[in-house]
């Protein structure tokens, strides 16, 4: 058996530093702490509002120690939350309780819409306290709406929707009626919308309850959380480890278990990221399923690499729960022309000898750390055992659909992005300052150059397309990035993500069950002459150490063909069964 090591060899490589990469865009351009310091009265007010909903909750935890400390000490708050009396056995069984169960109890009467709420209030208050989880914080207005779902159950007989009651977070970007909506940017800090946002509005149609909005970065292009609003995220099961973005709060959210179902966007990773950091499941539908209309984005009238909106959830049955409301009895498609009006197919779960599933081991851009190869070493075995026939997927043309897709983010040269954050003059977060270099920077593409942008993308979705098609593959495995949650602000290579929303293929994040080891999940010495094939590969690897990811959750991403979202779904109901893991279940 080979021996192991803490950190990868090089074969003395000389490091690289982030600077280095930020040659794109010279960032002069944005920053001016006097226009920055007009805003700060406005910060200060909205971070005084959030501590107070907290102290006023009545749900406010004392904790073991000090944040700051817990940190250090890669505290897990959700294995403490099982183990102290903070939550009464009744509250933890409620909100560990499957969202399509909770409806039904809640629809004949047998739990109250109120109790339910409570229950969720109480875990997100705890949830934030240890992961800054939370933007914003109405637990009195989510307590009203629930008494108010009661008493029309009471005075009708029948339910408001198929999502009565049940508790659902929202990603803080998504306008919200007569509530601050500033989408992490300092200069919306004042910005509140009339009107909900069609997702939010055909939710709240539904029956959904409303309490949390969550956090998310700065530009909303980040795979971490850091904001000159509400600062650092921090994950449910390491504190030093970030929880993901750019739907930060909802990936840490739903993994403390403190939201029935979550809403996050995604644009390179921003749902399936922060459910595969934070130990959940995430949905990126394909494009127009979902209603993006409504909410503060750098990437207004950008059509070349559309965001979409998505579900995290704690189990993939949530997942197929909120589709299939939302898409077959929500109004998305009369409130916004974008939305294709097509009906969400219910398909059974395949039975495993009936699926292939191509395994991708490495992208050819970042080699998989320990932890990740590990994950899906385990999970094709249990894939193979099972009878799903499993074959090796060797990638086609990732480069070119990495370096493409990051000219599409940067198109505009980032002039949308120099409005949004040169008018407060803002502080650049570390990550910004990354993603503002991605591409060509500052270079503003003409429509002809962009035409080819859009040309090449189509090519390789053809491409993707064609060879699934002809080799009778279902379903492409993959990391969901190259290590389990980084530590805050240094997630750099988006490339496993951004491949599927290239490609506009539906992803699933999948949790396998199987958390970081610090004694497994060490460096093989037989790589002692590996040769790093970028620089940006070996800025990655070069940050994994064993011994500073521990517990954190091991988790991978199913892609399917475009439109194919409900053979995803159903498939990942079928592997999870394979992998025997069950969220609900401490």
């Amino acid at each position: 058996m080979p021996s192991e090591s803490t950190t990868m060899p090089s074969a003395n490589q000389p490091s690289v530093t982030f600077e280095q990469f930020l040659v794109n865009d010279p960032l002069d351009t944005y920053e001016d702490p006097v226009k920055f310091e007009k805003y700060k009265p406005n910060i200060n007010s909205y971070r005084a509002a959030l501590a107070n909903e907290v102290d006023e909750s009545g749900f406010k935890a004392t904790l073991p120690k000090e944040v700051e400390d817990l940190v250090k000490e890669q505290f897990n708050p959700l294995e403490w939350l099982y183990t102290s009396d903070t939550m009464s056995e009744r509250e933890l069984t409620i909100t560990d309780t499957p969202s399509r169960k909770l409806v039904e109890q809640m629809s004949t009467g047998q739990l109250s819409a109120e109790e339910v709420f409570k229950a969720f209030a109480h875990r997100a208050v705890i949830c934030h306290q240890f992961t800054n989880a939370a933007m914003e914080l109405f637990l009195q207005e989510g307590l009203e709406r629930a008494r108010w779902l009661d008493n029309q159950l009471k005075e009708t007989g029948k339910p408001v929707g198929p999502l009565h009651g049940l508790p659902i977070s929202l990603k803080e970007q998504m306008n919200y009626r007569n509530h601050i909506t500033h989408g992490g940017y300092v200069k919306n800090i004042t910005n509140i919308p009339t009107e909900h946002g069609v997702t939010t509005k055909v939710l709240e149609d539904l029956g959904a309850v409303f309490y949390v909005r969550t956090t998310q970065p700065q530009t909303l292009m980040h795979l971490c959380s850091n904001n000159n609003i509400t600062g650092i995220s921090r994950n449910p099961h390491n504190l030093s480890l970030t929880p993901g973005g750019s739907s930060s709060g909802e990936g840490a959210i739903c993994g403390f278990g403190a939201s029935s179902i979550g809403v996050g966007s995604d644009i390179g990773g921003s749902i399936r990221g922060p459910a595969a950091f934070s130990g959940c499941f995430g949905l990126r539908p394909t494009t127009r399923r979902i209603s993006t209309l409504g909410g503060i984005s750098s990437n207004a009238g950008q059509e070349s690499v559309p965001a979409v909106v998505g579900p995290l959830a704690r189990s993939v049955d949530d997942i197929d729960l909120w589709m299939d409301a939302y898409i077959n009895h929500g109004t998305a498609a009369e409130k916004d022309a974008w939305v294709l009006p097509m009906p969400w197919r219910k398909l059974e779960a395949p039975e495993p000898q009936t699926i292939t599933v191509a395994v991708m081991y490495d992208d050819g851009l970042v080699k998989p750390t320990p932890p990740i190869k590990r994950g899906l070493e385990y999970t094709t075995e249990k894939l193979k055992a099972a009878g799903v026939r499993v074959i090796e997927f060797n990638p086609i043309n990732t480069k070119l659909a990495y370096e493409t897709i990051n000219n599409m983010y940067t198109c505009d040269g980032n002039w949308m992005n120099r409005q949004l954050l040169g008018e407060s003059g803002e502080p650049l977060c570390k990550l910004t300052k990354w993603s503002l270099n991605y591409g060509k920077g500052s270079y503003e593409y003409p429509a002809h150059e962009n035409r080819q942008l859009n040309f090449i993308r189509d090519d390789l979705r053809n491409q993707y397309n064609s060879w699934m098609v002809e080799n009778k593959v279902d379903f492409i495995l993959a990391p969901v990035f190259g290590n389990v949650a980084p530590k805050p602000e240094t997630a750099y290579n988006w490339s496993y993500t951004t491949l599927f929303n290239i490609l506009d293929m539906p992803s699933l994040t999948i949790q396998t069950g199987l958390f970081q080891d610090p004694e497994r999940d060490r460096w093989d010495n037989a790589l002692s002459s590996y040769q790093y094939r970028s620089p940006l590969e070996q800025l990655e690897l070069e940050q994994y150490d064993p011994e500073q990811f521990k517990g954190a959750p091991i988790a991978f991403q199913i892609g399917g063909r475009r439109y194919h979202d409900e053979e995803v779904v159903a498939a990942g109901k079928t592997i999870v069964k394979i992998l025997g893991v069950d969220l609900y279940k401490h």
